[in-house]
């Protein structure tokens, strides 16, 4: 059993153009799709769609169109009810692939509020589900208005004193990344893209990481120095890497026509947990992650491709010398 926390869902509208997007200008679409948003939720329904049992955690209502819409595909969800509509984000596709995204403001939390959700996720976390034990709890996505920064540092630390003993992943970016990497108690994962290690580490150009896969393994290698076991960077259409205690390995893709790489990282980050939950190796998580990314970047909108989509036969491994 995965669970995932999505503390800042959305409503996903992606709005496919036949022209690139022109400021000011009025234009038709050519397709708009929407779907249950934010980072936890696309996890969860990813894994759902491979046959990973998953219990998405989020703050909502039972009638909005977020929860209906996992009702409707079957993905199992603990809401904390909030009074609050959750916010819709938009994302405007180019005929090329490019993605321009507007996002909303969530519901403000008060301390009460916080207070309910770290329960529910603790109590989730430390229960067995139809006789199924928690392997992983996932902390993923922006934090709405009243959630500081420490917000995932702070919660690591009361799952691990609940007695929470499984893994634990955090993917999210910015200054909640940066207090959970520095934080008291470590994660078990992270999931940064270039951009996102360049600010956990201090590097100045983080499209050099992007283009150098070794770079991005010294660079990532001091954040497993400093006590996280697995750091899992993707690196756009140049694939990802990992770097553990053990090792470090790159692996890409077969270029895809890209239709949308919105919930891309998501994708990826599923596609590494539904490899750890079958009992692979840390190097077959990894090109699992690459296929799982690459099949969501040639779907519309924020669809989750299931593990029958991917193609991992296409993706090269390698190890890297760091």
């Amino acid at each position: 059993m995965i669970i995932t926390l999505t503390a800042n869902p959305s409503l996903d509208r992606t709005i496919e153009l036949g022209a690139p997007l022109a400021h000011g200008a009025v234009q038709r679409a050519t397709g708009a799709v929407q779907d249950p948003g934010g980072k936890g939720v696309n996890i969860s329904r990813a894994l759902h769609v491979s046959h990973v049992p998953t219990l998405a955690v989020i703050p909502g209502e039972a009638t909005d169109p977020v929860l209906t819409g996992l009702r409707e595909v079957g993905v199992e969800y603990a809401n904390l009810p909030t009074g609050e509509p959750i916010r819709s984000n938009i994302t405007v596709v180019d005929p090329d692939g490019t993605t321009t995204k507007l996002n909303a403001p969530g519901t403000h939390f008060t301390a009460e509020l916080r207070q309910a959700l770290d329960q529910l996720v603790v109590e989730r976390a430390c229960a067995v589900n139809d006789g199924q034990q928690v392997h992983w709890v996932v902390l993923a996505g922006s934090l709405p208005p009243g959630l500081d920064a420490s917000y995932y540092a702070e919660l690591v630390g009361k799952l691990r004193s609940a007695g929470f003993t499984g893994n634990i992943a955090v993917d999210t970016s910015e200054a909640p990344l940066i207090a959970t990497a520095r934080g008291e108690h470590k994660p078990t994962l992270i999931k940064p893209n270039s951009e996102e290690l360049a600010q956990l580490t201090g590097a100045e150009n983080w499209e050099e990481l992007e283009s150098s896969p070794e770079l991005t393994a010294r660079t990532a290698r001091t954040l497993v120095n400093d006590g996280i076991p697995y750091v899992l960077a993707t690196l756009g259409g140049s694939g990802a890497v990992l770097v553990t205690a053990e090792g470090a390995w790159h692996a890409q893709h077969e270029p895809v026509k890209v239709r949308s790489t919105v919930g891309a990282g998501d994708s990826s980050l599923s596609g590494f947990l539904y490899a750890y939950e079958r009992g692979e190796s840390p190097q077959q998580c990894l090109v699992q992650a690459v296929a799982h990314g690459s099949a969501a970047a040639s779907l519309p909108g924020t669809q989750m491709p299931s593990a029958a989509m991917t193609t991992p036969e296409k993706v090269t491994l390698r190890q890297l010398s760091v």
